[in-house]
């Protein structure tokens, strides 16, 4: 038969359980874990002095347990928010716990009433659990699957219901009776589904470090790890969808940019100087992208740029663009300040053909250009805009030919 002291012996095992495996978590590079790793130490400190009521002195069994119990509900919200990169109300958090505390000390010493008890620890782990639902809607992260953090919204405020609902039951009986009800079926069953919380929210939350550990490794083999460019597998899958969908309606043009002389860079500023020109020149050009627009680093200093729906002339605007920023560009660290211009080669897609066709365009292009000085576009049309006074380079007509 179920009791209250078999019931919270056994949710500090569960407890106990997720305690180590978040420990093995620590070492993750994920907010949260250790907050949530303290709030299960909490509770394996809580349950066993509330389960030890009699036998140990009431001061341990329910005041400082109860204070325990509520710093575990504070640190789990805390892990939440620190997860979801939002501020932590420590001092509200804190306020709470001491106002639980002085309830405990009241209630028992001051003016022994166990329903008053009760009502003042469920009324804070609710409001805790509530939280805890609100800020993982408000705050979910957009690039992340939904799933996880609905489960965890909704279990917590099914266990904040819990939480008030027994706080309540016990304020409507007479003391006699909530003496009484200490083993009864219904304060059993509330208090079974309330015993859980932590362990259950826990097993969220480690599915939640889950996908945020997988969104991570996803993250770093999609993209460059010197300049957040995408890689070169995850630009050229992405480049064979969009060349799939193209047509004359919505042309697909790519730009393949060189950063010019960048030997030189490298030799004159060193390999630290260089990497920061390759970072300087990402970010630049990652504020001038438009929606759907895809940057990727296809090696050394040499970057794809996918312009989906862009028919030649405009991508010969944005390339004019890009190359008169990267002119502009002052990049300053401890090496100096280097200055540095780009080479572009330009080639547009009016239906579907192969990336490596495609590819050879641009890189002719991109060939001419640097060949005609550098810090220059080129593409196989004649109808480019002006360059103020930059040469624009023209490959023949071998653009319209193939596309």
């Amino acid at each position: 038969m179920l009791t209250v002291v078999s019931i919270l012996t056994t949710t500090a095992l569960f407890s106990l359980a997720m305690l180590l495996v978040l420990g093995s978590l620590l070492r993750s590079p994920v907010a949260g874990v250790r907050e949530w790793f303290f709030a299960n130490l909490a509770m394996v400190v809580s349950l066993p002095l509330l389960a030890l009521r009699g036998a140990i002195p009431d001061f341990i069994s329910i005041v400082v347990a109860n204070i325990v119990l509520s710093m575990a509900g504070a640190l789990y919200y805390a892990g939440c928010a620190r997860f979801l990169g939002r501020p932590i109300p420590w001092l509200r958090m804190g306020a709470g716990v001491v106002l639980v505390g002085v309830a405990m000390v009241i209630w028992r010493y001051v003016d022994q009433n166990l329903a008053m008890r009760v009502a003042a620890s469920t009324a804070f782990n609710g409001t805790v659990c509530a939280a805890v639902s609100v800020i993982l809607v408000r705050h979910r992260p957009a690039n992340r699957s939904p799933y996880n953090f609905w489960f965890a919204a909704a279990l917590a405020m099914l266990f904040a219901a819990t939480q008030l609902t027994r706080g309540a039951y016990f304020l409507i009986m007479t003391p006699d009776e909530s003496a009484a009800m200490l083993n009864n079926i219904w304060n059993i069953g509330l208090l079974t589904v309330g015993a859980v919380v932590m362990p259950t929210m826990t097993m969220v939350a480690v599915m939640m470090v889950h996908d945020a550990m997988l969104s991570k490794v996803e993250h770093a083999l999609h993209h460059d790890h010197l300049t957040g460019a995408l890689s070169r597998m995850r630009f050229e899958s992405g480049a064979r969808d969009a060349l799939a969908s193209a047509q004359p309606a919505s042309p697909l043009s790519l730009l393949l940019i060189d950063l010019d002389h960048f030997k030189r860079i490298n030799d004159s500023y060193g390999h630290a100087g260089g990497d920061q020109v390759l970072r300087a020149f990402v970010t630049m050009a990652h504020g001038c992208l438009r929606a759907g627009d895809t940057l990727g680093r296809l090696g050394g200093e040499e970057f794809g740029l996918l312009l989906p729906a862009t028919p030649l002339t405009d991508a010969a605007h944005i390339a004019e663009a890009l190359r008169r920023q990267a002119e502009q560009q002052a990049v300053s660290g401890e090496f100096g300040v280097c200055r540095y211009s780009i080479s572009i080669g330009i080639a547009t897609a009016i239906r579907e053909e192969s990336l490596d066709r495609f590819s050879a365009r641009a890189d002719r292009a991109l060939y001419l250009a640097k060949n005609s000085g550098r810090n220059r576009i080129s593409s196989g049309e004649n109808s480019l805009p002006a360059n103020d006074g930059k040469q624009v380079c023209n490959v023949g007509t071998d653009n319209a030919a193939q596309a």
